[in-house]
């Protein structure tokens, strides 16, 4: 049994069961005995959490990722503080798409549509926030019943290849990384596309674009190979959805969708008219072969592939018809010419490299600098004109440069290139601004980190703390400024929390000569608190009270606690003999 089942995190979260288990975490099904509801709780491993910068970037991330709200991606209701790193996420009722197709295999054309269609709003959201999954794949993402689906692991995915190494334990992720992850080189929005591009392949094929023995085998494929197309695998799949299939998957990053935004217009388009005429065609989204003449192994590698496929029927079909065998010897003959075509334009392009020397090496470009530049701006600089192609690939906000303005590029100011001459941009949309929300009657911190996860850089001050006989102590009565209000970058906030119920001043009364039990009726209703009562001889009946702790007409708080000294009634001494006065017996 999991030794952290039954344990309270945080005095709050109680871990109840197991529901998965991953690299990097444990999954537990948990209650929240604050709000009373059922949450997933993932925990950090043991042996990564001893690794203090893994659980810096840990929290840094999950508190980023807090600020994603939409619903296709798994919604994260807290991060941990404490010793035990971990995030409190939605519970889900379904399961992952990874067991939906195991379950159904190849997926209907229209169902892959409609799970990748929400994918990629999911994505857009994020990338719109300027968080990268990294890790799309079918295991990360949910299906409910309902048909519906959400991404889960965003932020947590990102630091699971920061090692940027391909051991057989990465073997999971690799069938979806894209070809820039696979190389170590920098990413962004567009490799999420990748990721999701195979995502619809395996929907509608079956089958992983890519398989090998290890890890590296299936990156290297990534890098060098082109898959078989959709349809050559179920020719159920229309042309149109192929080739948005493909474009996501183009292993050319600059051929790919520049954004989630553009494939789900692609996306829509298709929906209402499958018979869509696409402005591209699968021949546009090769490399160019004048800049990466290698880029010919690719088709060899393909028709390799099929060679592979026809020899595998020969094997299968041995009594076939004789023109069937005919058939395939063709297509065995062309795969060859075809090689040896290739082989020749490298031969050729090798030896006329070789005779014209210098004549054929590109002229090499220094990358201007073009932050805080429009578009326009930078394409009429005399250093990008003529020379350099701008490309925005995305765009944030920026409380540092306007909207309109180059807040990124790629590659960065000095560098030198030579042969493809693009520069990617990202583009500001302008400081950044967010609606205040409704924090009324939600725990102090709780609050505190959901103004934090607006990422606006707010300052936030909690300390203000008012009574209040509606709102638990410890939880926001009211901010300023009020719900709905416009928020900018830098911004101050004012939390006001209850201290609870307000004590209101008591002035006590004479209690003495009264009987006890009269007593604490009384001061039960005044607010005070009846603490011991203890007793001594007296002539007094019993229980009348001899002495009061506070002093009448003393001001006390609400709560104050009162103690008494009641009457036992007379003393009787140890021979029995009445009690006398003046020496005289009483009657």
């Amino acid at each position: 049994m999991d030794k952290m089942i039954g344990k309270m995190l945080d005095n709050r979260y109680e871990l109840l069961e197991v529901i998965g288990s991953g690299g990097m975490a444990v999954v537990y099904k948990a209650k929240c005995h604050r709000l009373n509801r059922l949450v997933a709780v993932k925990v950090l491993k043991s042996d990564l959490a001893e690794d203090a910068d893994f659980r810096r970037r840990f929290r840094d991330e999950s508190q980023a990722v807090a600020m994603l709200s939409h619903p296709n991606i798994v919604s994260v209701y807290d991060v941990s503080r404490g010793e035990t790193e971990y995030i409190v996420m939605e519970l889900i009722d379904g399961i992952t798409l990874k067991q939906y197709m195991e379950k159904r295999g190849q997926l209907n054309w229209r169902e892959a549509l409609h799970f990748i269609t929400q994918i990629m709003k999911a994505l857009s959201h994020a990338h719109s926030r300027g968080i990268i999954h990294r890790d799309i794949k079918p295991q990360n993402i949910m299906v409910l019943r309902d048909g519906s689906v959400k991404v889960a692991d965003f932020g947590i995915a990102c630091l699971a290849n920061s090692a940027n190494t391909l051991t057989q334990e990465a073997l999971g992720s690799v069938h979806y990384m894209s070809p820039e992850q696979a190389k170590g080189d920098r990413i962004d929005a567009r490799s999420d596309i990748y990721s999701a591009g195979v995502v619809l392949y395996e929907m509608l094929t079956g089958r992983l674009p890519f398989e090998g023995d290890s890890a590296v085998s299936v990156a290297i494929q990534h890098l060098s190979s082109v898959p078989l197309s959709p349809c050559e695998i179920n020719p159920d799949v229309p042309e149109a959805l192929e080739l948005i299939c493909m474009k996501a998957m183009a292993s050319d990053i600059d051929k790919r969708y520049a954004s989630a935004d553009e494939m789900l217009a692609d996306l829509e388009e298709f929906r209402k008219n499958p018979e869509v005429d696409l402005d591209f065609t699968i021949e546009d989204l090769h490399r160019e072969a004048v800049d990466e003449p290698t880029q010919y192994i690719p088709a060899v590698h393909t028709v390799s592939s099929k060679a592979q496929k026809v020899q595998e029927e020969e094997d299968e079909e041995e009594e076939a018809p004789s023109h069937k065998i005919s058939t395939r010897k063709l297509l065995t003959i062309a795969g060859a010419v075809v090689a040896a075509i290739a082989l020749i334009v490298l031969l050729w392009h090798a030896i006329f490299s070789d005779l014209l020397g210098k004549e054929q090496t590109p002229t090499e470009y220094v990358v201007p600098h073009l932050i805080g530049m429009t578009i326009d701006e930078a394409n009429e600089d005399e250093n990008v004109k003529g020379i350099f192609t701008i490309e925005q690939i995305g765009q944030r906000a920026s409380s540092e440069y306007a909207a309109g303005q180059i807040i990124e590029q790629s590659p960065e100011r000095g560098k030198t290139v030579k042969g493809n001459r693009v520069i990617s941009v990202f583009v500001s949309t302008g400081a950044r601004t967010e609606s205040m929300p409704n924090l009324v009657n939600t725990e102090r911190r709780n609050a505190a980190l959901q103004l934090k996860n607006l990422d606006l850089d707010l300052a936030i001050d909690d300390t203000l703390e008012e009574y209040s006989e509606s709102i638990t102590a410890g939880y926001v009565i009211r901010t300023l400024p009020e719900a709905g209000t416009t928020l900018n970058e830098g911004d101050s906030v004012t939390l006001v929390v209850s201290k609870g119920s307000e004590k209101m001043p008591v002035t006590v009364i004479t209690f003495t000569g009264s009987d006890i039990d009269i007593v604490r009726q009384q001061a039960t209703q005044m607010g005070l608190v009846v603490g011991d009562v203890s007793s001594r001889a007296d002539v007094s009946p019993i229980g009348t009270v001899l002495e009061q702790s506070i002093a009448p007409n003393t001001v006390v708080k609400e709560g104050t606690t009162i103690t008494f000294v009641v009457s036992s009634g007379p003393d009787v001494d140890d021979g029995g003999e009445e009690p006398s006065v003046g020496g005289e017996e009483l009657p």
